[in-house]
């Protein structure tokens, strides 16, 4: 199954150069919870003598630079000088402290040329460091030959890290499916506090406002402290967030007011539960509009219409990009309703991994096998059921850990769950479910029994006898990701501290 095929967008360089020209004085990126606004001609300007510069410290078309800066304009300003200079640059999280080896490792593992930063060097790097707090505008002669793009890399916590180069063009064109798909122009503004080293907010946030037209307001984190004044305030007219966001604002602060102007909230990164997107546009009056996307198709694969049926528990629909599941034996391509292995293919996916890296992953026709495991209807909704390393044989019957989070995360007082596989000596494997209680007072003694058997009743009435998990775990916190993926395999190696067990 294909939606249309994106459109040909001209170079980054030449695209900002345009905006620039056209609406010198039009607000493109505001900081949130500031007074700061960089407009469309303010960036034209700053572009080409940031291009210099980076020319005159040896960064020529191709090279791979990192990118460490917090503040989240001024990451813009060297994103785009990178970009526009024919660069391959590589986001990294500048939350790493000065001593931690993230940085050094990912550095070496992206094989960078040096690093762009807002700080001293940090322990570790040897590439070379250049503060761009020290940079000089000069004056650039010419346009860069090279295409460049966005270099990044999987966390690597079930394998070595993929390394994936997504072009300019590519992301580019995704990021015009983007705000194509969701009705973004000059006059519309998202609010993003999502970390800008990740895809989502490099695509879907920054680059889809460019090429739309419109406007982004930047926060430098997720705060749930007066968000919705935050966005009131910025006058956004979208919100890009993850469930993890989701759930923290589900419940309103006392005097809290969601802004009438805000058109929808767009969930990305993780399966979002049914029941916890019902309560959100229950106390928030917000529709959720839920997407899927992997960093391999520059962030989006689907995504569920603006305005249109939204179906619980799918993501939607394919935006840009051939969609097809295939058995999980014999390679077989599925018709509506079987569940199999999601495989995705197109001009925003890419065609490789860098260094010849996980080549089994694709096939001689192109198609890149995602990892997820899911099914289409009828009328072309996805539905996803977990990853293919998650499922659990339970005694030769596959057990899908999504479909019992659904209905554990839909019970009064539960704030996230996840489900892994457990050794049995009977079954081989058995679902364990780990659940974080909304209240820390519910992690122990008579009202830790009390949340566990309202999961069992819930798990009773709603799951086969397979499916339901043989024990629940409480938690006082996930693992996570940045972006609140929760990271199963420190649940599956024990070093989650868990607080309350029991058989159920």
């Amino acid at each position: 199954m294909e939606s249309r095929p994106p459109t040909t967008l001209e170079s980054l360089a030449a695209l900002v150069e345009r905006r620039g020209a056209d609406a010198p004085d039009a607000p493109y990126l505001v900081e949130a919870r500031g007074t700061r606004v960089v407009t469309f001609g303010a960036l034209a300007a700053n572009l080409a003598g940031d291009r210099a510069w980076l020319a005159a410290e040896g960064l020529v078309p191709g090279s791979r630079a990192g990118l460490v800066v917090a503040d989240p304009l001024d990451f813009c300003r060297w994103f785009f000088a990178g970009l526009s200079a024919g660069l391959w640059v590589a986001p990294l999280d500048p939350t790493s402290e000065p001593g931690a080896a993230t940085t050094a490792e990912r550095v070496r593992t992206l094989a960078l040329d040096a690093v762009l930063a807002d700080r001293p060097r940090l322990e570790g790097v040897v590439a070379p460091w250049l503060e761009v707090a020290g940079a000089r505008a000069g004056i650039a002669r010419g346009a860069p030959d090279a295409p460049g793009g966005i270099l990044l890399a999987s966390s690597g916590t079930t394998g070595a890290p993929k390394v994936m180069a997504l072009p300019v063009a590519q992301v580019l064109a995704t990021a015009g499916l983007v705000a194509d798909h969701h009705g973004l122009g000059p006059g519309e503004r998202g609010f993003n506090p999502l970390p800008l080293w990740h895809v989502n907010a490099e695509v879907v946030g920054v680059l889809a406002a460019l090429v739309s037209g419109a406007s982004l307001a930047l926060d430098d984190r997720f705060h749930r402290t007066g968000f919705w004044r935050a966005v009131d305030e910025a006058g956004a007219t979208w919100v890009n967030v993850v469930p993890a966001i989701i759930a923290r604002l589900v419940l309103p602060e006392a005097g809290e007011r969601v802004p009438e102007r805000v058109r929808f909230v767009r969930s990305a990164s993780a399966p979002l539960a049914p029941a916890l997107e019902e309560t959100f546009e229950r106390t928030t009056g917000v529709p959720v509009v839920q997407s899927y996307g992997m960093t391999e198709a520059a962030s989006q694969i689907c995504v569920n219409p603006v305005d249109g049926p939204r179906k619980p528990g799918s993501v939607g629909r394919p935006v840009g990009v051939s969609l097809r599941v295939v058995s999980l034996e014999g390679r077989a391509v599925l018709g509506p309703g079987a569940i199999g292995s999601i495989e995705i293919g197109g001009p925003t996916v890419i065609d490789h991994y860098e260094w010849g890296a996980y080549a089994d992953r694709f096939d001689d026709d192109g198609w890149l096998r995602t990892g997820d495991l899911g099914y289409v209807d009828e009328e072309g909704y996805v539905f996803l059921v977990g990853r293919s390393d998650d499922v659990i044989n339970r005694g030769g019957e596959k057990v899908y850990p999504l479909e019992i989070e659904h209905v554990l995360a839909a019970v009064d007082g539960v704030a996230a769950v996840a489900v892994v596989a457990e050794p049995d000596e009977v079954f081989g494997q058995v679902p364990v479910a780990f659940v974080q209680p909304r209240d820390a007072d519910d992690l122990v003694g008579d009202r830790a029994g009390v949340l566990v058997a309202r999961l069992r009743e819930a798990a009773e009435r709603a799951l086969a006898r397979p499916t339901r998990p043989a024990r629940v775990k409480l938690v006082e916190a996930f693992g996570a990701h940045a972006t609140g993926k929760i990271q199963k395999n420190r649940l599956r190696d024990g070093s989650v501290p868990v607080a309350y067990v029991e058989a159920v």
